[in-house]
């Protein structure tokens, strides 16, 4: 039997796979043209879109009623609301966060952690040979990073002093570095 205009909605009725192929032959180019203009933006899944479009088409076609719409108008509404369906799939997975990576994130922290709690041993270390005065200083002025005139206002100390101080740490650290390195 030869499938045609008169009797391809019929012949889909009865699930006969050559007027489903009359479809996509006279129809497919306005599905896919439906389809594109919603998922532009994800050419990857406009094929898989068109395919689930023919599914559901071949799914309800028991549900088209000649007499409410044209073929052509019920198909492009199926294509229409396909592509919003996959338009919501999609963002729901963009929104979705992989266990594979928050476990990514979690040994970043940890490393991180591991990485400050050295930084910060070390920094015991080196200020550990200095008075508990300056160690202080060097503290809120190369860890806090506060400026000279702020830890002027808390400490009252002229900042000719803090220079001083700061000066003569570093030259205390140096010292220690060297003897500890042999150099």
């Amino acid at each position: 039997m030869k499938i045609g205009e008169k009797n391809y909605i019929r012949q889909l009725q009865l699930h006969n796979e050559k007027a489903l192929m009359y479809v996509i032959d006279a129809y497919g180019g306005l599905l896919m043209a439906v389809i594109r203009k919603h998922l532009f933006s994800l050419p990857e899944r406009q094929e898989e879109c068109f395919d689930d479009v023919l599914l559901k088409i071949w799914q309800n076609i028991s549900d088209f009623d000649e007499n409410k719409n044209s073929f052509k108008n019920w198909a492009a509404a199926i294509a229409r609301y396909r592509a919003i369906d996959y338009l919501r799939q999609y963002q729901r997975e963009l929104t979705t966060v992989s266990i594979e990576d928050t476990l990514i994130v979690r040994e970043d922290s940890m490393l991180t952690g591991m990485i400050e709690k050295e930084i910060s041993e070390e920094i015991e270390k080196m200020l550990s040979f200095l008075k508990p005065s300056d160690r202080e200083l060097f503290l809120k002025i190369y860890v806090e990073e506060k400026t000279i005139e702020q830890v002027s206002e808390e400490t009252g100390m002229k900042r000719e002093v803090i220079y001083n101080r700061l000066s003569r740490g570093k030259h205390k650290i140096r010292r220690q570095y060297r003897t500890e390195r042999g150099v």
